[in-house]
């Protein structure tokens, strides 16, 4: 990635996609002087990150491609004890393997997103690199001699707990968070940390940290936290679960339907927020929800742009693939051999075994492939369903003489899709 020549535009791109909360008054001048470090810190209490890490990633993209240099903290020491900013009660600790491991798991999502070459080159780092080793007695003396606990307890973070409680280990991580951004001013010469507008306090407890120890001048910027249109929380899937970045726990598929899913109300900021589109296509994708909603133009951008970048090209094109059949009634004859292996985690799938008694001499068994899938509670009711006309086999419709499918007739790899009414589907393949 080529260093951009204005260094000032982080702050006019993030103020344009609605990315900027606040920020230190001297940013802009820091930002004019020349590069800056800049760096976020993400919490490995999990083996993914989610939809929701995804606004500080942005970030960090939008600093890099402005010829900023950004550095991405994994909290492999905090996330031992965790940020009690916007929780109400203490989270449970991790041990030490699952935090290694949850660590590496992140590193490598970053890298989807940062250039780690370069004059602007990106550099993960582990906090636990330099907090494992600090003493108790060490850190008291240089770190907590520092903060006053009135000045602690003034801090949004610990004061939204002191009602219901808040242990000393969880109090404490704002010195440790202090001590992260003093750690990589001396080590990295970053001078810049940014993360969501909850981390104000514990942000600029690091300001002051690096001011009273080091005597120089740090800043702090930070993003607004989300929330949809209708007042749900951002990043929780149809079923209320977390929308994942790893495939395994969120299908390429899935996440692809979650940005499809967008509110028209919201899909326009998303765009802004999660994508890379310029000004004029967002514009013109804006123009499309208000002239145009039922086509979805933004929806589908937002959703193929996202998918791309999370996953890959070709996963977002699969997961396309796999929509527009199960939504806008694609030919099942033209499906690809990725998207029918896509398919078969999200709909319900059977290995085609014939029945005992009365199977066909030859072709497939409607009746026991609608049984096997669940779609029918037995080859009776299969029955009626085909002499109801319910029932079409890869995109064409049978009728009640219908009960066996000549084995011409399947899709590659030999596969057969069945569709009860006109959301139903199960797939059968045919050994």
């Amino acid at each position: 990635m080529s260093a951009i020549t204005n260094p000032a535009a982080p702050l006019a791109e993030l103020a344009w996609r609605e990315l900027l909360s606040q920020h230190t008054e001297g940013l802009p001048a820091a930002f004019a002087a020349g590069q800056v470090s800049a760096y976020v810190g993400f919490d490995p209490t999990a083996s993914s990150l989610h939809v929701g890490n995804l606004i500080p990633i942005m970030g960090l993209v939008h600093l890099q491609r402005a010829g900023h240099r950004p550095i991405a903290l994994v909290g492999g020491g905090t996330g031992m004890i965790g940020d009690p900013s916007g929780r109400s009660s203490e989270r449970n600790l991790q041990d030490l393997d699952t935090i290694a491991a949850n660590a590496e798991a992140i590193r490598l999502q970053l890298a989807k997103f940062l250039d780690f070459e370069g004059p602007s080159a990106a550099k993960l780092v582990n906090n636990l690199d330099w907090l494992g080793g600090i003493g108790l007695i060490e850190f008291l003396r240089d770190t907590g001699k520092h903060f006053s606990v009135n000045y602690m307890m003034a801090k949004d973070s610990v004061k939204s707990r002191l009602e219901n409680g808040i242990s000393y280990t969880e109090f404490t991580y704002m010195l440790l968070q202090a001590y992260d951004y003093l750690e990589l001013h001396r080590r990295e010469g970053v001078s810049l940390q940014m993360g969501g507008s909850d981390q104000w306090g514990n942000i600029t407890a690091g300001l002051e940290l690096i001011r009273r120890s080091q005597g120089t001048e740090a800043h702090a910027l930070t993003f607004p936290l989300i929330t949809n249109a209708d007042g749900t929380k951002f990043g929780k899937s149809t079923g209320g679960g977390s929308v994942w970045l790893d495939p395994q726990r969120t299908s390429p598929y899935q996440f692809y339907q979650f940005w499809m899913g967008a509110d028209d109300r919201d899909v326009s900021k998303y765009l802004r927020y999660y994508t890379l589109l310029p000004q004029e296509e967002i514009m013109a994708l804006d123009e499309a929800v208000r002239s145009d909603p039922g086509k979805r133009a933004a929806q589908r951008a937002l959703a193929a742009d996202v998918t791309a970048r999370v996953h890959s090209p070709e996963a977002a094109r699969v997961a396309q693939e796999v929509s527009a059949l199960l939504f806008e009634k694609a030919d099942p004859q033209a499906l690809s051999d990725a998207a029918l292996a896509a398919l078969r985690n999200e709909i319900p799938f059977a290995e085609y075994v014939p029945a005992a008694e009365g199977a066909p001499a030859s072709g497939v068994d409607v009746f026991e492939c609608l049984v096997q899938l669940g779609i029918a509670a037995s080859r009776g009711a299969a029955k009626r369903l085909l002499e109801q006309g319910g029932i079409s086999v890869n995109g064409a419709k049978l009728g009640a003489a219908d009960k066996v499918v000549n084995e011409d007739r399947l899709l590659r790899g030999r596969h057969l899709l069945l569709k009860k009414g006109q959301r139903e589907f199960g797939l059968v393949h045919v050994p």
